[in-house]
Order: structure tokens, then C-alpha cells, then sequence
């Protein structure tokens, strides 16, 4: 296993670790990205991008290829299929990240390993999941296609409520299905789905289930059963947005980083400093994260510009934490 020297190590080449990887070797670091499988990520599966500010539309992979090219002309180094297995901090500081097949030195790591949708597991929507297809994870994202169709929508937290009344802004209807018979959505924001209920657009379908998402090319229906009384029905839409959690994918990083319950890395909001001395964290990976395309740039730019404060003076990773970030909420 052979060590590979490099000033900054990024672990992720989503577009959160490619903005960091074009921020920092624009600034002549020798740069390293590292992506488990191929560059990307989620968005690869996204067909149209009409949210980028000053991008009118752009698909998913045309994205990441003009992002990843980008970063590289500036001597940033790519490197995919390489599995990041985990790191430590070594006492000359420089942190070791390990991989199947090398250790990486660097001076500062920046964790951008993305997290994925967690997923209903039913018939139908893997198939339906490709771009375009009418399963999607996002409603902020992709509401503007669906524009008066009729979908199902899936989950009862503050997510899939504030992205079932976003979908009823562009949707002829939306059927928020609910396996439950009461949110777990703030309480306001559920004020907000019952008063918009009785405008029609939103029918809330209580101790219900999606058992499988049907159709031929694409989203024709959806089977729903009620887990009380276990009757079934086809309900007819041309989409079904399925709002059941994220999982961060920080497996890699147990025990050696903070991680809040539910995995996602704790980081201070200000600069976006890990638990580790060097280590940053930055897109949907960390806490708090608003899982949207532009705000995963932003974090990413972010880390690699408070990286510089970092390597200046290393007594700057504890300064200027207020309490809620010493504690890492």
C-alpha cells in the first residue's frame, strides 16, 4: 500500500467536492478528490437543472462533466473507484486517509461524501427513479415538471410537508400519503398542510402505505393499502415524490468524527470545522445541510476558503466557536 503525499485531500466528487477541488487548486494547492464510485452523485440522476442561479437548464451529468473539468484544468486530481475506508490524525499533523488501495497525507481533508434518498424499497421505483421517469426525491428541486399533473407524495416529516405544499403550487393535485395517523411535522407547518388541504389541491391519505409504483415507460399509478384495515387501490398520477429521510454516507467515519443520531457530520455552522483538527465538512454529508445543488457549491467553496485561516495558524481551529458550535449542535 503506497503513500501518496498531497496538500489538500477532498473525499467526495459530488458538486460540493468539486467546487472545493476547483477552489483550491485555483489557488495552487496540489489537490486530491477522491469519489467512491464515479463523479456526481445524486445529480447524475437529475435530467433537467433549472434551479442553478445563471444556468437557465442543464442536465445532471453535463454539470458534473463541466464541473469536474473545470477543477482538473487547474491541476486538480481526480481519482474514482477509490473507497475511502477511513482517516487519522497523525502527531507531525498531517492526516492519513486511508483506501483500499493507497494513504493519502494531506494537510487538510474536506468531507464531501454526499448522502442518498432513503428509499421505500417497493416495486417500481428503482425502475422509476431514472431522470425523467416521474420518481423523484426532491419536490423543491422538481415541481416546476409536474406542473397540473397529479402525484403522490410520500413521508410525514417537516420534508415532506414543506415539499407537499410546494408541489401544490405547480401540481393540478397532490396525495400525501402517510403511513401514520398524525405528522411528525412541527406543528405549524402541519397548521399550514390542513389549511391548504381544504383548498382541494392536497387530499391527505392517513395509515397509508405506497406498496408498488406502477406503469410502462414511466409513473402511471401507485398501489396504496391501508396498514389498518389492509384494502388496497390504484391511485392514478403521473409521479410519486417519496419524502422518507436521507442517509448520510458516513459509515467510514464513525468514531472518528463527530455524527449526530442519524449520521450526518457535526460541524460549526460558521466554518464548517469538523471535531478533527484539518477536517471540514461540507455539502448534504454534514448537519444541517438544506440538500439543494447550490448549497452544496456554497459549502464546498466555503471550506476550501476557511481552509487558508487553518493552514496560516493552525490555533485558528479553536477560535471563534460560540457554544453552540463548541458543542457541535
Amino acid at each position: 500500500m503506497a503513500e501518496v503525499k498531497t496538500e489538500i485531500l477532498i473525499v467526495g466528487a459530488g458538486p460540493s467536492g468539486l467546487a472545493a477541488g476547483l477552489y483550491a487548486a485555483r489557488d495552487r494547492y496540489e489537490t486530491v478528490i477522491l469519489d467512491k464510485f464515479v463523479p456526481g452523485g445524486q445529480i447524475n440522476l437529475t435530467d433537467r437543472i433549472e434551479n442553478y442561479p445563471a444556468i437557465a437548464r442543464i442536465s445532471g451529468p453535463a454539470m458534473v462533466e463541466a464541473m469536474q473539468k473545470q477543477a482538473e484544468s487547474f491541476g486538480a486530481k481526480t481519482k474514482i473507484n477509490s473507497e475511502v475506508t477511513g482517516l487519522t490524525r497523525r502527531e507531525d499533523g498531517l492526516i492519513a486517509v486511508r483506501t483500499d488501495e493507497d494513504i493519502y497525507l494531506a494537510k487538510v481533508v474536506i468531507l464531501a461524501p454526499g448522502s442518498d434518498y432513503r428509499h421505500l424499497g417497493v416495486p417500481g421505483e428503482e425502475k422509476f427513479r431514472q431522470a425523467g421517469s416521474g420518481v423523484s426525491y426532491c419536490g423543491t428541486c422538481d415541481a416546476p415538471f409536474f406542473k397540473d399533473k397529479e402525484v403522490a407524495a410520500v413521508g410525514g416529516g417537516n420534508v415532506a410537508v414543506e415539499d407537499a405544499l410546494h408541489l401544490a403550487k405547480y401540481c393540478k393535485k397532490v396525495t400525501l400519503v402517510h403511513r401514520r395517523d398524525e405528522f411528525r411535522a412541527t406543528k405549524v407547518l402541519v397548521e399550514e398542510l390542513l389549511e391548504e388541504a381544504k383548498k382541494g389541491v392536497i387530499e391527505i391519505r392517513y395509515d397509508t402505505v405506497v406498496t408498488s409504483i406502477n406503469g410502462q415507460d414511466r409513473v402511471e399509478a401507485a398501489t396504496l393499502k391501508n396498514v389498518k384495515t389492509g384494502a388496497t387501490e390504484e391511485l392514478a398520477c403521473e409521479g410519486v415524490f417519496i419524502f422518507v429521510g436521507m442517509i448520510p454516507n458516513t459509515g467510514f467515519l464513525k468514531g472518528i468524527v463527530e455524527l449526530d443520531e442519524n449520521g450526518f457530520i457535526k460541524c460549526d455552522p460558521q466554518y464548517l470545522r469538523t471535531s478533527m483538527p484539518g477536517v471540514f465538512g461540507a455539502g448534504d454529508c454534514r448537519k444541517g445541510a438544506a440538500m439543494q445543488l447550490a448549497t452544496a457549491v456554497g459549502d464546498g467553496v466555503a471550506a476550501a476558503m476557511f481552509m487558508k485561516e487553518y493552514l496560516r495558524d493552525r490555533s485558528w481551529w479553536e477560535k471563534d466557536r460560540c457554544v453552540e458550535s463548541m458543542s457541535f449542535a
